[in-house]
């Protein structure tokens, strides 16, 4: 297990992308490093290599409600919206299952904002 430093807001963008990869080097299917690794790619405006870092947090853990939620705004906002709702309606699927009702109410209500 590897032990990481705590997260600083000093941290550039760039180190704490640095030390999510070596988290991921030692655990290749966390889905907390891989989801990481996508927010950190949108942050910086990478919205392709994002949406594919969203992918692989969705195959290692398909109940990720929040990387359908993410990736769904990034899908709408390149105007790919049918494919923004479906992401929005497995991610209300997942938290439903989870019970989570924060993750639902955000799905749904983006859902409803993009006419879904």
């Amino acid at each position: 297990m590897v032990i990481a430093a705590p997260y600083t807001p000093a941290m550039t963008a760039s180190s704490r992308l640095e030390k999510l990869q070596r988290l991921l080097a030692a655990e290749p299917d966390d889905p907390f490093c891989l989801y990481g690794i996508a927010q950190e790619h949108a942050k910086a405006g990478a919205i392709e290599l994002a949406i594919e870092w969203y992918d692989r947090t969705i195959a290692a853990d398909p109940g990720h409600a929040y990387a359908r939620f993410h990736k769904a705004r990034l899908l709408e906002g390149l105007g790919r919206v049918d494919e923004a709702r479906v992401e929005l309606r497995l991610g209300l699927e997942a938290a439903r299952a989870a019970g989570d009702a924060k993750a639902m109410s955000e799905l749904a209500g983006a859902l409803e904002a993009i006419g879904g």
